[in-house]
């Protein structure tokens, strides 16, 4: 099975620029190219939060149009940018039935044969910072405990501080409580995150915890206490997850035009 992960897409509205600089239409189209023209395509796709850059139903309408190319199953998480009723009324129908099983929050548990997946909702409307209260973690607490098949948690905030100050300062409320759930079952494979712009791992609550990077800009990797809130131009990326006799290999797939393959012999 072979998972691509993308994060952090901040559509905005058709000719808009995010922060007046990033054509983030642009940069996600370069990656779906990407993804379609993988020698071995994926068999799921699964969205990490910050689909959009203000929850707009205009944004969500371009997303979709330019999502569209990914033509295998699709599982969506909300983030900080995004807003919940327009995200649930852009990704509607059969494809996305799994969203029926959300009330309040956008979670989910689905069934991908031999791993089975867990969305939490992370965000507090119009707020950067995330939190998992505990009705979100009572009810990750019961999912867990329903079926030992090694088990995918995704989610928008990562669980654990970066080092990067101004990211650290919008985390995640409520990891403590999340990392003791964690530690009662051996199968949770992987936490996987946006919100970072970034490729990072942490070990947390007996497993791994990972962020992924943007197919549009990337956080400014400054680990100084006070760092300015700044972002880069760095090579646009996703992320590949091959589960692999029996484990979870990853792989940071940067997208655009390179030299090569040239062979080694």
């Amino acid at each position: 099975m072979l998972i691509a992960q993308i994060s952090d897409m901040h559509i905005k509205a058709h000719g808009k620029l995010a922060y007046g600089v990033v054509d983030t239409a642009v940069l996600l189209r370069a990656c779906v190219t990407h993804i379609v023209g993988l020698a071995t395509p994926p068999d799921l796709v699964l969205v990490t939060g910050d689909l959009v850059d203000y929850g707009r139903a205009e944004e969500y309408a371009l997303l979709t149009e330019l999502l569209a190319p990914l033509t295998m199953p699709m599982y969506v998480v909300a983030g900080n940018h995004d807003e919940r009723t327009a995200l649930r009324k852009a990704f509607d129908g059969p494809r996305f039935e799994y969203l029926s099983q959300a009330t309040e929050f956008l979670q989910y548990a689905v069934d991908l044969g031999p791993l089975r997946l867990i969305v939490l909702d992370t965000v507090v409307p119009a707020e950067g910072r995330g939190q998992l209260c505990e009705r979100r973690l009572a009810w990750l607490d019961e999912r867990l405990a329903e079926d030992d098949r090694p088990t995918i948690i995704a989610m928008h905030h990562p669980p654990f501080a970066t080092g990067i100050a101004h990211m650290d300062a919008v985390g995640l409320e409520g990891a403590e409580a999340l990392e003791e759930i964690l530690l009662k079952y051996r199968h949770v494979e992987r936490v996987m995150c946006g919100h970072l712009h970034r490729s990072i791992q942490c070990r947390f609550g007996g497993t791994v915890a990972s962020t992924c990077p943007s197919p549009a800009h990337q956080v400014a990797l400054d680990l100084s206490s006070d760092g300015p809130d700044c972002f880069v131009m760095e090579p646009p990326g996703y992320q590949l997850h091959a589960w692999l006799g029996g484990r979870l290999v990853t792989h940071t797939c940067v997208v655009g035009s390179f030299e090569g393959p040239y062979r080694f012999r």
